[in-house]
């Protein structure tokens, strides 16, 4: 991440308490040093933003790889931007693009870094909290480190989908919750411990967030007849 990251830690973090004003709670129980796994409800585009500048601490998070490759100078800046809050990127999909996903983000923990994650996989567009996937909870059972959650309210009001800019309007709420140990459920190869893990991970993050449960994963309308069978169908959504 280099010269940029660190800029833009020192410039964009300062900027945004300024002008946003975020509430902050529990920064206490992040931890000062060593990985960390930040897993989070995701409502808006800000989250990743905001995240970054309310922890205590650098943060990673992945997005798509094409924020990073747009041609022209709007591209040097949309690189510039993201590289400044930390993020890193990722081709973005199913299978192998999925399971690269997770190796970066255990070659980050392996570097004592932080990193931030949504286990429901992409943003609740109606506000409540989806069940979580089991990525999450492997690459926690995995790498040994600490699961901090974190509940976000408000960032749907200062960004909705489809806006391009923030509202000032509003504030957000960060919550960081006490971190996570869940090494007693069992080996990451077990498919019971990743679900009970992550039962743990969202059952904390609804306890920050205050959301509405959806008793549902948060996934695409099929469109097709296997996509609908395969969403009928019991199966681990990593």
């Amino acid at each position: 991440m280099g010269a940029t990251y660190a800029m833009g830690r020192m410039v964009i973090t300062p900027l945004a308490r300024l002008i946003y004003r975020p509430r902050i709670e529990g920064r206490g129980h992040v931890p000062k040093s060593g990985p960390v796994i930040f897993a989070s409800n995701h409502l808006s585009f800000i989250d990743s933003i905001a995240i970054p500048v309310a922890a205590p601490r650098p943060v990673h998070f992945l997005a798509k790889s094409s924020y990073f490759e747009g041609p022209g100078f709007k591209g040097w800046v949309s690189n510039q931007f993201f590289s400044a809050i930390g993020a890193i990127p990722v081709q973005r999909g199913a299978g192998k693009a999925a399971l690269d996903a997770l190796d970066q983000q255990r070659r980050l923990l392996d570097q004592d870094r932080a990193v931030a994650l949504y286990p429901e996989g992409t943003r609740s567009l109606d506000g409540r909290l989806y069940k979580g996937r089991t990525g999450v909870a492997f690459l926690a059972l995995q790498t040994g480190a600490p699961v901090v959650p974190v509940g976000l309210v408000g960032t749907d009001l200062v960004m909705p989908v489809g806006a391009k800019m923030p509202s000032v309007k509003h504030r957000i709420t960060v919550r960081f919750g006490e971190p996570l140990e869940l090494a007693h459920h069992g080996p990451p190869t077990s498919g019971r411990a990743r679900r009970l893990a992550t039962d743990d991970i969202m059952a904390a993050i609804h306890s920050l967030s205050g959301q509405e449960l959806a008793n549902a994963y948060n996934e695409a309308p099929a469109h097709t007849p296997i996509e609908r069978i395969r969403q009928v169908l019991p199966h681990e959504r990593r």
